[in-house]
């Protein structure tokens, strides 16, 4: 299950999100998405486990508090398709 993790602040890393999700298991993965230009964080990211039950218990930090910021965790939705990323041609 892949969480999406909102309101992160600007300076978490990888590694610092990952360890945030780490008490409810061990997850697949952690990504902080960055803007590819500046390299920046966007102050958001996600985090995946293969474990569901393990997934739906990390749900309990919504709306804690990390770094000054009331984080927002849930459930990822699938991409959308986005009229930006076509070609006009």
């Amino acid at each position: 299950m892949k969480l999406y993790v909102g309101n992160l602040p600007y300076n978490i890393s990888d590694d610092q999100l990952r360890d945030m999700f780490a008490k409810f298991g061990t997850p697949d993965s952690a990504r902080v998405i960055t803007d590819r230009d500046s390299g920046q964080s966007k102050g958001f990211g996600f985090v995946e486990f293969s474990n569901d039950q393990q997934a739906r218990e990390a749900l309990s930090l919504n709306g804690t508090d990390f770094g000054g910021r009331a984080l927002k965790v849930n459930e990822a939705r699938p991409k959308t398709e986005s009229f930006g990323n076509r070609s006009r041609y």
